[in-house]
C-alpha cells in the first residue's frame, strides 16, 4: 500500500476513534435516538446531487435500518450515562465477531479455530468489564454496545450484499431509511419536550459535533475506507481498524480525563489480541503456505 493511502487509512481511524469524543460531548444537550436522527438526516442531504447507487431498495432500507437505528441509536443510548467513550470504542469492535458468526450462521462460512480463539480472549476481555462494574461501564451500558455491535455485523453482511458500489452513494441514500425508526423512536421514548429542550440547548459547539457525526465520521470515513477497500485487498485494509479503540481510549484520556487503571487497560489487551487474531491470521496463514512452497 503507498504511503499515501497508508496516510488515508490512519486517517479515517483516527476520524473514527476520536469520534466518541465528539458524540460525547453532542450527547450533553441532544437527546441519544434524536442525535442519531439528525446524524442520519445531515448524511442523507446529498441525496440531491449523488446519484442513487444501482442495488435493491429493499438491500439499502435494510442497511440503514440496521447500521442508523441499530448501530448508532443503540451505541448513543448507552453513552448517555452507561457506558465511557474509549471503552465504547473498544467494545464496538466485537463486530467482526458477530460479523463472523453471522456469516457462518446464514451463510455457512467455516469458523476457523484461530477465530474461536480470538474470541475467547475478547470475551475475557469483556468479562473483566463487565466484573469491575464501576462507572466506565454498567452491565446495561455493555449490553447496548454489543447489541450495536451485533446490528452493526448485520449491516456488514446487508452491505457485502452490494458489492463493489460507490459506497459514499449508499451511505447517502442508506440513510433516509434510518430516519423514520429513529424518530419515531425519539418521539415515543424521548418524547416531543426533551427534543425541544435539547435543541434549544445546544450551543455552537454540540451543532459542530452534529456537523461531524455527519460529514466527517459518516461521508468521509465510509468513503475513504470504501476507496481504500476497492483498491487493496480486505487483508491489507481491515488490519488498520484496530487502531479505533487506540485512538478512542486515547482521546477520551486526553480530552475527558477518562482514567486508564491496570484493568481497562489489561481488559482492552485481551479484546485487542482476540481483534489482531481474526483480522491478521489470514495474512499469517497465507505467508505460512507461500513458504512452505
Amino acid at each position: 500500500m503507498p504511503w499515501r493511502h497508508l496516510l488515508l487509512g490512519l486517517v479515517v481511524v483516527a476520524v473514527w476513534g476520536s469520534n466518541f469524543v465528539v458524540i460525547k460531548a453532542a450527547l450533553a444537550y441532544v437527546p441519544p435516538l434524536f442525535l442519531a436522527f439528525l446524524r442520519f438526516a445531515l448524511a442523507f442531504a446529498p441525496a440531491l446531487v449523488i446519484v442513487r447507487p444501482p442495488v435493491p431498495w429493499s438491500q439499502l432500507a435494510a442497511y440503514g435500518v440496521l447500521i442508523g437505528a441499530g448501530q448508532f441509536g443503540l451505541l448513543f443510548l448507552a453513552m448517555t450515562s452507561h457506558i465511557s467513550p474509549g471503552l465504547a470504542s473498544l467494545v464496538i469492535q466485537t463486530q467482526v465477531f458477530f460479523t463472523i458468526g453471522l456469516a457462518a450462521w446464514l451463510g455457512g462460512e467455516r469458523v476457523r479455530r484461530v477465530q474461536g480463539l480470538g474470541l475467547g480472549f475478547a470475551a475475557a476481555g469483556l468479562a473483566l468489564i463487565a466484573w469491575q462494574g464501576d462507572a466506565s461501564a454498567t452491565p446495561l451500558g455493555l449490553a447496548l454496545v454489543l447489541a450495536a455491535a451485533a446490528s452493526w455485523a448485520g449491516g456488514n453482511l446487508v452491505g457485502r450484499r452490494a458489492g463493489r458500489v460507490d459506497m459514499l452513494g449508499y451511505m447517502v441514500w442508506s440513510s433516509a431509511f434510518a430516519l423514520p425508526p429513529l424518530l419515531a423512536l425519539s418521539l415515543v421514548f424521548e418524547g416531543p419536550a426533551a427534543i425541544v429542550e435539547g435543541v434549544r440547548g445546544a450551543d455552537g459547539a454540540t451543532w459542530l459535533a452534529v456537523l461531524w457525526q455527519a460529514l466527517g465520521n459518516t461521508l468521509f470515513g465510509y468513503a475513504a475506507w470504501g476507496w481504500l477497500l476497492a483498491r487493496h485487498a480486505a487483508a491489507t485494509v481491515a488490519p488498520l481498524a484496530l487502531g479505533v479503540p487506540v485512538f478512542g481510549m486515547a482521546a477520551s484520556a486526553w480530552w475527558l480525563g477518562e482514567a486508564l487503571p491496570a484493568w481497562k487497560l489489561v481488559a482492552a489487551a485481551l479484546v485487542m489480541l482476540g481483534l489482531a487474531l481474526n483480522l491478521l491470521w489470514p495474512r499469517v496463514e497465507a505467508a505460512l503456505r507461500g513458504g512452505s512452497r
